[in-house]
């Protein structure tokens, strides 16, 4: 229930894009806030899914990066990477890749390492998991649209 509520309120906070407002930040700095902004509609759009989540931005010394989201989805333990883009205008002749297509060959590397870690620092090595990505695009004015990838990858050495 406390899921469907806080969705509901960050989907209408989120009603006219997740980027920040305004032009005089620097370009990092949007990036930076709009990608909080899409970690946090992630969390609860995961939750209002479903998903039990069991930690956020999970970080181990010596490992380069990041798990953005870990959670349960029913039995199966979930390492979620969200990745966040502001969407060019649809007058722009620039063409931007997806954001689900940030998720490369070495970010696939170093989630996987960040994910064994994870597994044995709680010694659940045996738990059933997968690799999940969740792409948000988001373009001033409007409802961020968003994709879940269950799945999307499988664990490399």
């Amino acid at each position: 229930m406390l899921a469907r509520l806080m969705f509901a309120v960050v989907d209408f906070a989120a009603r006219k894009g997740l980027a920040p407002a305004g032009t005089d930040q620097a370009a990092k700095e949007r990036a930076r806030r709009t990608g909080i902004r899409g970690e946090t509609y992630a969390y609860w759009y995961l939750r209002r899914h479903g998903y039990v989540l069991v930690a956020r931005n999970y970080r181990s010394p010596g490992i380069k990066g990041e798990i953005d989201m870990v959670g349960y989805d029913g039995e199966v333990l979930a390492f979620v990477e969200v990745k966040t883009r502001v969407a060019a205008e649809k007058d722009s002749a620039r063409i931007q890749a997806r954001p689900e297509d940030a998720v490369n060959r070495e970010k696939r590397r170093n989630l996987t390492r960040m994910a064994r870690q994870f597994l044995r620092a709680r010694r659940i090595e045996s738990a059933n998991c997968r690799f999940d990505v969740m792409a948000i695009e988001t373009r001033t004015g409007a409802r961020p649209q968003v994709r879940l990838h269950k799945g999307a990858f499988t664990a490399t050495s």
